[in-house]
């Protein structure tokens, strides 16, 4: 079993992509006080909660290599989790849903596998769109509206309702919008390696939105545009949080 994309991204993964600890209250509170959670596409470890039985399932081999977690790890896919009906409190997938073969699937196997509830970080291209990042990198926003499922669809799929997550302007979590006050951030290779949009993007189109991100910046164009943003503590980029109780039919 491989997961190509993560398998090219893992690497360094663990230090860019550190858990920021007000997403994380975000997650444990929708969570509810489970006390038994299955973490979905887990990576390296980032938000599974303390004080729970945690089992992590992740495909790929170069994120498992560097979990700093204590939870066991099954190496499977969401369209396929490897586990008995309702055998967790709850199951969460954070960041991760775009990189599913099949969303609807991995959905309903978290619905099967999970007693009480669903919590799922997830990413809304039509209100992100408007992220100034995007403006340089265009075929980003692209991609990932084929990428990650629309809003809409995903809450009905999971019968629950979504929440905006704004981003801390000193966020630790290095995902695709976590520098959105700080432009400059973005010329780093290496954290731009952590990104899965940067490592799909073609190379052409990559340099050329680097070299126009590094002119705007030297020239001051990039502050007169977007420099009011510096006065915001955190910002609403279209990530969200979807949480579903589940239903369970009778016995």
């Amino acid at each position: 079993m491989t997961s190509p994309i993560y398998d090219r991204i893992g690497r360094g993964y663990a230090t860019t992509r550190r858990p920021d600890p007000r997403i994380a209250r975000r997650i444990l509170d929708a969570l509810g006080g489970a006390r038994s959670v299955l973490n979905v596409g887990a990576g390296a470890g980032s938000y599974e909660p303390d004080g729970a039985r945690v089992i992590a399932v992740e495909p790929s081999g170069e994120m498992i290599a560097q979990r700093d977690s204590a939870a066991p790890v099954v190496r499977a896919t969401a369209e396929a989790l490897p586990f008995a009906g309702r055998s967790f409190d709850a199951a969460m997938a954070v960041l991760t849903i775009h990189h599913w073969g099949d969303w609807r699937a991995g959905v309903t196997e978290m619905q099967r596998v999970a007693t009480s509830r669903l919590v799922i970080l997830t990413w809304d291209p039509e209100p992100g769109a408007g992220f100034w990042l995007l403006d340089y990198f265009p075929g980003i926003l692209e991609m990932d509206r084929g990428r990650f499922p629309p809003l809409d669809q995903l809450v009905a799929a999971t019968g629950g309702r979504s929440y905006a997550l704004p981003v801390p302007h000193d966020c630790s979590d290095g995902f695709l919008g976590a520098w959105w006050r700080e432009p400059a951030a973005y010329l780093d290779a290496r954290l731009r390696a952590a990104m899965s949009g940067f490592v799909l993007l073609p190379d052409h189109e990559e340099e050329d939105g680097l070299a126009r991100l590094d002119a705007d910046i030297s020239s001051g164009a990039w502050e007169r545009r977007h420099g009011a943003l510096r006065e915001h503590e955190a910002l609403d980029l279209g990530y969200r949080l979807v949480v579903a109780e589940v239903a369970q039919s009778p016995a």
